[in-house]
């Protein structure tokens, strides 16, 4: 743990309707050091239920300053712990050699890289050893508890297999859906690599191959950089033809000794009619068979779990989530980043898919 304080309730602010080309500020927060007079922000965004404000303001408004260097991405600033940096869309903010997780990402928002209320409340006072005094002009009422969030909608989703006719392709379809894009960059490397690239230049090699080699159709959740929402991710999967969907990560860590690919299932499945599906289940079949081809082209394999993420949806359809590496691990960083890693990457994830449909296949037969 970083010794961080206790956290405390705040509620998020009400802020008015978003527009679309030119986002819409309603609200606005006092911060200053306890003992002086607070400056008030009114330069205020909600973004998926968070409200944030540009860190140059809070740190303005602390008495701090900080840099954005252009080439790492990445925005430090000086405090009495030593210097801290955070980056857009990673979920850590960077401590000397230290990793410290963020349960909230930074995100460019309107050209300013913004923090959330979170991030001033909880982790600011860690790192200059005094509390900060902050206050909601508008606080957020909470949605009723019966409320349909989006949340509960994408839980809701459901991947179904539908069988395929005797005869057929082996793999009729797969849907790859690269992390991240967009305003969110997903994890980013001590130098600046972003997951958001990685995942789509590994998604894009991995189509070829399935495209050239099995003739096998392939839906992109994304085809370039920009913001997909979580709905649209698994919509890709809700078409007939779909055998399986595989799902493009990287990740950070704390210690650059960790490495290796990690494969993440549901924690179970489910018919259409919402029976749980006896024995492994396809997803679980469709994560070992990667694996096994993952270590085959010699690319450690940190391990196969179950999580209940719900970017992974519910139903039968064979889904894994594959984290391909850390970029917080130089061997790992290699291979993400250069194009003969990607395509390693990119063959032993085809290899995977391949000896998986034909297994299928081949038990499915009478």
């Amino acid at each position: 743990m970083d010794g961080s304080p206790v956290k405390r309730f705040i509620p998020l602010l009400l802020l008015c309707l978003v527009f679309v080309q030119a986002p819409a500020v309603s609200a606005s927060v006092d911060i200053g050091r306890i003992g002086q007079p607070p400056t008030t922000l009114s330069d205020v965004y909600l973004r998926d239920g968070t409200a944030y404000i540009s860190i140059d303001e809070v740190l303005g408004a602390l008495g701090l300053r900080g840099t954005w260097d252009p080439v790492r991405h990445r925005y430090s600033f000086r405090t009495p712990a030593g210097t801290a940096s955070i980056a857009p869309g990673s979920p850590y903010l960077r401590l000397g050699e230290r990793f410290i997780p963020l349960d909230v990402p930074p995100r460019f928002i309107d050209g300013d890289l913004r923090v959330s209320e979170d991030f001033v409340t909880v982790r600011l006072p860690a790192l200059l050893g005094s509390p900060i005094y902050f206050r909601n002009h508008q606080p957020r009422e909470a949605p009723p508890a019966d409320a349909d969030s989006s949340l509960d909608r994408l839980f809701a989703f459901l991947l179904h297999k539908s069988k395929p006719a005797t005869g057929g392709p082996a793999l009729r379809a797969v849907a790859l859906d690269p992390g991240h894009g967009g305003e969110d960059v997903g994890a980013i490397s001590p130098r600046g690599d972003m997951e958001k690239t990685i995942s789509l230049d590994v998604a894009r090699r991995l189509e070829r191959l399935l495209k050239m080699r099995l003739g096998t159709s392939v839906y992109m959740s994304r085809s370039g950089d920009y913001t997909v929402s979580a709905q649209q991710r698994l919509r890709i999967a809700a078409n007939p033809d779909v055998d399986a969907l595989v799902l493009l990560h990287a990740q950070g860590a704390f210690s650059p000794e960790t490495r290796g690919v990690t494969l993440i299932v549901r924690p179970q499945e489910e018919s259409e009619a919402g029976a749980l599906v006896r024995g492994e289940g396809g997803s679980m079949r469709l994560a070992r068979h990667l694996a096994d081809s993952l270590q085959e082209k010699g690319i450690a394999v940190a391990g196969v779990m179950r999580a209940p993420l719900p970017h992974l949806g519910r139903g039968d359809l064979p889904t894994v989530l594959v984290e391909l590496g850390y970029l917080t691990n130089p061997d790992d960083l290699a291979r993400l980043t250069t194009p003969s890693g990607q395509e390693a990457l990119a063959e032993a994830l085809f290899a995977g898919l391949r000896s998986f449909a034909e297994q299928e296949r081949k038990e499915a037969r009478p």
